[in-house]
This record gives structure tokens, C-alpha cells and sequence, in this order.
């Protein structure tokens, strides 16, 4: 018995030492779980699997290898596990998802079954095995990729494609980009660095941004570029990408790869061809068509911009404006200080005129102290407002000629095409007598032509005359909106509004004068009112004891008016025992968009003096989260026609919601207006809207009734229904 049992072991041990190579020539991993205590032994294998040595794996629990599972993988085996143990199938199988060492995934084909239950038939151990399938899930994904890449390379007509993997780095190029590399699979293995290596230096650096913003801020592109070939021939091509997000995360960047050298040669030889004979057409026509003092256009070179800027708003169907400028005061500058000195100042004025136009926008000198814009490509004849403000306030503008200061202003007749539908003569027959127009209103200002629309013009300019006798005689006043935070039910703040004490028609709400003043200077004098008003009153509240922030709405007009700034500077300077953090200003969503560089300019500058900005009727316009995040504001204020239906309107309240979230992500404050009702109140509350004013709290009130009110808000703080 003694000389068998050896030999019986030695067996025994050849018999395992096979086996062990029979399953390591299989590539399987095997492992062996005692389910009731959580161990877990296994092969070399099944850690090389996933990147480790046998022994830096041992000893390892369940629990450890399931932290290694994909979530979502662990979800499904936990799910497979339980049948299995139930008996609802009898065998355990599932393709999963396994973190490697280095930090990424790899695919492994898990099988195993219960072979032992205890005494009371629960599972007491489970032997299985790991197949590496990696190689194989990625090929299936390649040919679901390289479908998807035709498939989007035929729809937008691209000749090379590519796709960049961010979570491997793995960079596939399609067959055709390595032949526009001069190249081969076999040849070169792409990657990231080597692909922007063959860009020209100032193409890498186009790239390389472009890249990061792909893949930072989900944005794509499509770029012109330069590069070499691995041949060293310089080509040029256009490159695009789009971004594949999972979470709000890029995952996946796709392109197409397209060779344009020959477009772009010849596209070269045609600019060329095109600035020679531009230049040779401009050395002949230069001085009969331009002003020998100012060197802008003359009569002759404006009939023809003006014939072109006709039939190009026919082919666009756009609008030109024609605009007749007259000098005010220059016949007495040329007589009291000569010819010399109005002839500079007649360079210097159409240097501020042109500087104020746009580029394509024409300016030329009509004739003594006359000169013509025409201003072209419009999709909004109010467009041309803001210009044709501009220009007005560079000629106002003091102007030094010689050392000597000179003061004149500008008349300025605008007519339309083709609301005004004549030929280019009349148009500037038409602009002219709105010039004349605008002279006999007391100079300095536009003048609209509109046939169809005089009888309505005259009373929009005695509407005006009589909203500025009312701001002279002191007509308007601030009612006041308190704000509160529904969490202390504290009051942190009251917004300014304006109201009309008209003499006739009692109280008037902005709506019905403000409109009126939208477009002209006087809007601007009405804001330089409102501001100093407001900070008059903050002052008064503190020498009473009481500090109330103070919001004033700017209407786009004034807050992008040159000497805003420092206006405002010169405003709160005059009252130093006031916080300018006090001081709140309103802008409309809309307003902010028109001109977000300079909007964005002005509100960073107003910061810088203590003052805050919110964002009202947030919602109501189409700003990108891209212009969100330019504005420096603190506050973005819910439309009231979105908080009065939330309470039976499901998309009102989805859309409160939602800008409730993005305020959270921009780390904005958040108030709601229009709150009428204690239900309105509950329910912003509760989704995270702290901020409200509305009639459920009070209507705007006089000054005199502020003070008051507050002493009895905070006796008995209580929301009310504001609709009764």
C-alpha cells in the first residue's frame, strides 16, 4: 500500500500539470469562487487578462473583482448571478466589460456554473473561466464606425474620413486619407501627434485648438489648412469633425479629410488675376471718382454704389439705407476762421463718419458739407438706428482743428429701399428733403422719409416733444417692486420702475410712452434720469436708516452708448456714501445678444465700479449657452409669462426647471417674477427658485409707501393672491 500511493500522486500531478497546459494554451482564464465566503482563486491567466501578474492579485475577494466590472456590466451579472443560483438557468454566460491595469476597459467573455450547495441548498461554490474577447468587441465596433463613417462621408459629400477614439487614442484613418497622405496602412500606424506633426506650424496650432475645443466643449469644425504629405509635398486640405458625446462627454471624434490643393490653386491664380485688374481699373478711376480733400467717393462713384447696393438687396432680398448728412454750423466755422480751417475740418468729420460705418458700408462727400452713407445689406431697416445714432454723436463730438475747438452737429434724412422703391436719384432726392426734415425739428437728429407712414411719423415726433417737455417738467416718477427670499421671507431688494404722472391721462405705465423713445437720444436721457433718480432715493433710504438694493432696467439703446460708462462713473461719484454693489441693472436677454462684444465690454467695465447685472425676461430670446457664459452677470430673472401658467402648464414649469438648472451650473442667482399666488410661491420654492417678486408679494409703489410696507412685511411676512 505504501509503494502504490506515491505513484498514484505522481499521477495525480502530471495529470494537473497537463491540464494546466492544455488551459494555458486556450488563453481561458479560470477561476473558482466559494460564494459564501467571498474567496476567490484563479490562473495566471485570468489576471494577465487584465493586465496584472498572478501575484499581485492574491488573495482577492468577490467584492474586489466585481469593482473591476463596468457599472453597467455589474448590473446585468449581479442580475444573471441571482437567476443562476435560482435555478432559472443553468448556466452563467455574459460578455463584460473589465477595468485593465493601465485604466481602461477590455472585453471578457465570463461562463461559469454552480457546482456545490450547502447542507440547506444555498450556492456554495462556483468555478467558471475568462475569455479575452477584446480584439474581437473592437472589430465589431470598427465595422459598426467604418459603416457610420461612410455612411456620413456620402451624405456630406467628403473624399477621406477618420475617427479618433478618446478613450483608447486609437486614430483610424479611412483608405482614402492615407492616400492623400501619400501612404499606406502598412507603411504608417496614425496617431494624434504624428497627424498634427505634418501641418504647417501655423495650421498645428489652428488644429491643435480646434481639437481641444472638440474635445472639451463638444464643438466641431471645419478648417482650411496646410500640410505635408509623408512624402514631404506641401497640399492643401480641408478638415471636419464631429463630436459623439455619452454623459456631456466626448467620446468619439469623426471627420473627413478632403484634398483641395487644386480649388485652391486655382482659386489663388483667380484673386490674383482679380487684385491686378482691380488695380490697374483703380489707378484710372481714382481721381475721377473720389473727393481730392476727404479721398472718399464722389457723386459719380455714388450713383453707381448706389445702383449696386440696390440690386443687391433685390438678389438678397435685403434693405439699403440712404442717408443725406448736412453739417450744422460749418458756414459759420468757414467765416469766422477761413477756408483752411473748414477744409481740415471737412477730413476730420468724414474720418468719424467712415470710422462709424461698417466695412462695405459706403460714405461720399456729396458736395461742400454735404455727404451720403449708403449702408447696405440690412434685415431690418431699424437696423441702420443705431448707426445713424452714432454718426450724429461723432459730429457732435467737440473737435480740435488747429488748437482751436470747434462745435457743429449733423442733420441727417434716411429713406429705404425699396420701401421707398425709386431709382437711385430720387432716393437721394427723398433723403435729402428728410434731411430738411430733421433741420426743422432743431438739427442735430434723423429724419425717416416714408411716404406712407408721414401722418404717423408727425405724431411719433410730437409724442417724443411732449415725453421730453414731460422729463423736463418733471413729470415722471420711480415706483418700486420689493424682491424677497422665500426661504427668510428678508427682502433683498425693490426694482425701479418708471411711471408717467401725465397731466391729462393719469398714471401711465411704461408701456404706453416708452416704445415711443426706443430709438431716439431722448431714450438715453430717460435712463441717465431713471439711475440718478434711483441713486437719489438710495440715498434718502440711508439717512432713514434702511439700505435697499435698487435694480434699474437699461434699455440696449443706452447701454451701449459710448459715454455710458463714464457717465455712470460721474453718477455714483456724486453719491460716495452708497454701495455701488447697491446697484443693480436690468438688461433684456434679447438687447444682450445684438452686440455681444461691446454688451460684454460695457457690463464687465460697469463691474469694475461695484455694479451687478441681471439678465430679465431670461427665456424669451435664443441666447446659446456659449453667450451665457460671455455676459458677466450674477442674476437671471424668469419671464413672468412662463412663472403665471406654471401651476397648470407642464412645459412653463419644464422650462422654469431648466433654467433653474443652468443657473445653477453658470453658479447664477435665480429670481422669479410674477409670483401672484402662495401656490406660485410653494412651488418655486420647492424646485430651487429662491428669488421672487410679483403683485402675490406687492405692486410697485410709490416711494413714500416703501418704508411703510417694510415694517409691515416684517411683522407679518405673508404671500398673498396678487390677482384680486
Amino acid at each position: 500500500m505504501s509503494n502504490k500511493t506515491p505513484q498514484i500522486n505522481n499521477q495525480q500531478d502530471d495529470n494537473n500539470a497537463r491540464l494546466e497546459l492544455v488551459i494555458n494554451a486556450t488563453g481561458v482564464g479560470i477561476w473558482d469562487w466559494q460564494v459564501q465566503t467571498g474567496e476567490l482563486t484563479f490562473n495566471k491567466r485570468w489576471a494577465e487578462i487584465i493586465g496584472y501578474t498572478f501575484d499581485e492579485l492574491q488573495p482577492i475577494q468577490f467584492d474586489s473583482w466585481a469593482s473591476n466590472l463596468h457599472p453597467d456590466d455589474l448590473v446585468k451579472a449581479k442580475s444573471l448571478l441571482a437567476q443562476h443560483f435560482n435555478g432559472e438557468i443553468d448556466f452563467y454566460e455574459l460578455e463584460a466589460r473589465m477595468k485593465h491595469k493601465s485604466g481602461h476597459y477590455v472585453w471578457v467573455l465570463a461562463s461559469g456554473k454552480l457546482v456545490e450547495r450547502d447542507e440547506q441548498g444555498k450556492p456554495k461554490r462556483m468555478i467558471g473561466t475568462h475569455l479575452d474577447i477584446n480584439e474581437r468587441k473592437n472589430n465589431e465596433e470598427l465595422m459598426i464606425v467604418t459603416s457610420q463613417l461612410l455612411n456620413e462621408s456620402q451624405q456630406i459629400g467628403r473624399l477621406g474620413g477618420w475617427k479618433l477614439d478618446l478613450k483608447t487614442g486609437d486614430l483610424f484613418w479611412t483608405d482614402e486619407t492615407y492616400r492623400i497622405h501619400e501612404t499606406s496602412p502598412e507603411e504608417f500606424n496614425p496617431t494624434v501627434d504624428a497627424g498634427i506633426g505634418y501641418f504647417l506650424p501655423d495650421s498645428q496650432k489652428i488644429i491643435s485648438k480646434a481639437l481641444d475645443e472638440a474635445i472639451n466643449n463638444g464643438i466641431g469644425y471645419d478648417l482650411e489648412l496646410q500640410t505635408y504629405t509623408t512624402k514631404g509635398r506641401k497640399i492643401d486640405v480641408r478638415t471636419t469633425c464631429i463630436v459623439t458625446q455619452e454623459d456631456g462627454v466626448a467620446v468619439r471624434l469623426t471627420g473627413i479629410f478632403q484634398d483641395i490643393s487644386e480649388q485652391k490653386a486655382n482659386q489663388r491664380k483667380l484673386e490674383k488675376s482679380n487684385l491686378d485688374l482691380a488695380n490697374a481699373n483703380s489707378a484710372l478711376k481714382l481721381s475721377a471718382h473720389y473727393d481730392p480733400l476727404t479721398g472718399l467717393p464722389n457723386r459719380i462713384l455714388l450713383a453707381d454704389r448706389i445702383q449696386q447696393a440696390v440690386a443687391k438687396s433685390l438678389r438678397n432680398d435685403k434693405y439699403v439705407a440712404v442717408a443725406f448728412i448736412d453739417l450744422d454750423g460749418f458756414k459759420a466755422v468757414n467765416d469766422s476762421h477761413g477756408h483752411t480751417i473748414g477744409d481740415e475740418l471737412l477730413k476730420k468729420v468724414a474720418k468719424r463718419l467712415k470710422h462709424v460705418l461698417r466695412e462695405g458700408d459706403t460714405l461720399s462727400r456729396f458736395g461742400g458739407d454735404e455727404f451720403v452713407a449708403v449702408i447696405d445689406n440690412l434685415s431690418d431697416p431699424r437696423e441702420s438706428d443705431l448707426i445713424v445714432l452714432r454718426m450724429l454723436e461723432s459730429v457732435s463730438s467737440t473737435l480740435v482743428v488747429e488748437k482751436k475747438l470747434l462745435k457743429i452737429s449733423a442733420s441727417i434724412g434716411v429713406t429705404f429701399y425699396p420701401l421707398d422703391s425709386a431709382g437711385p436719384e430720387q432716393l437721394l432726392r427723398h433723403a435729402d428733403q428728410a434731411m430738411y426734415m430733421a433741420k426743422q425739428q432743431g438739427k442735430n437728429r434723423s429724419y425717416v422719409f416714408d411716404i406712407e407712414q408721414d401722418v404717423a411719423i408727425k405724431h411719433h415726433n410730437e409724442a417724443l416733444k411732449r415725453i421730453a417737455q414731460a422729463l423736463k417738467n418733471n413729470e415722471f416718477a420711480l415706483y418700486y417692486q420689493p424682491k424677497t427670499d422665500l426661504r427668510s421671507n428678508r427682502v433683498v431688494g425693490v426694482e425701479a420702475l418708471i411711471r408717467w404722472n401725465h397731466p391729462d391721462r393719469g398714471v401711465l405705465a411704461p408701456a404706453m410712452f416708452l416704445p415711443a423713445v426706443e430709438h431716439d437720444i431722448l431714450d438715453i436721457e430717460i435712463g441717465k434720469w431713471v439711475i440718478k433718480t434711483a441713486l437719489q432715493q438710495s440715498q434718502n433710504w440711508l439717512s432713514s436708516g434702511t439700505d435697499i438694493p435698487i435694480s434699474v432696467n437699461i434699455s440696449p439703446l443706452h447701454l451701449q452708448h459710448a459715454e455710458f460708462v463714464s457717465e455712470l462713473k460721474r453718477m455714483l461719484d456724486q453719491y460716495p456714501n452708497i454701495n455701488a454693489g447697491s446697484l443693480e441693472f436690468e438688461i433684456l436677454e434679447s438687447s444682450a445678444l445684438k452686440d455681444i462684444e461691446l454688451v460684454s465690454k460695457v457690463m464687465k467695465e460697469c463691474n469694475q465700479l461695484g455694479v451687478r447685472f441681471s439678465i430679465d425676461d431670461f427665456g424669451t430670446g435664443y441666447s446659446s449657452l456659449t453667450y451665457l457664459k460671455r455676459l458677466p452677470a450674477e442674476t437671471l430673472k424668469i419671464d413672468q409669462s412662463f412663472v403665471r401658467d406654471m401651476l397648470i402648464d407642464t412645459d412653463d414649469k419644464a422650462i422654469i426647471q431648466g433654467i433653474i438648472e443652468l443657473a445653477k451650473v453658470f453658479n447664477l442667482k435665480v429670481i422669479a417674477e410674477g409670483v401672484e399666488t402662495p401656490q406660485h410661491g410653494e412651488l418655486l420654492l420647492s424646485l430651487g427658485c429662491y428669488f421672487v417678486q410679483g403683485y402675490g408679494i406687492a405692486k410697485p409703489m410709490h416711494e413714500n409707501d416703501v418704508l411703510t410696507w417694510l415694517v409691515k412685511w416684517e411683522k407679518t411676512p405673508c404671500l398673498v393672491d396678487g390677482r384680486v
